[in-house]
């Protein structure tokens, strides 16, 4: 599974990072970011996904 941001979307609302902190991070930029060498399987990352009001979490299988 590859999970990734969409800069350009994203507001930085801080809902999945909230939900996931293992695997997100709002950086300095306002950005939200998938942390390097996260663990994808420790959280519902569709779910996740499906909750960012932006659409800004892309999710390939």
């Amino acid at each position: 599974m590859k999970v990734s941001v969409d800069k350009i979307t994203c507001t930085g609302c801080g809902t999945c990072q909230a939900l996931c902190p293992q695997v997100f991070e709002i950086r300095e930029d306002g950005k939200s970011y998938v942390l390097e060498g996260a663990d994808l399987n420790c959280c519902d990352i569709h779910e996740i996904a499906a909750s960012c009001p932006t659409g800004a979490i892309l999710v390939e299988d």
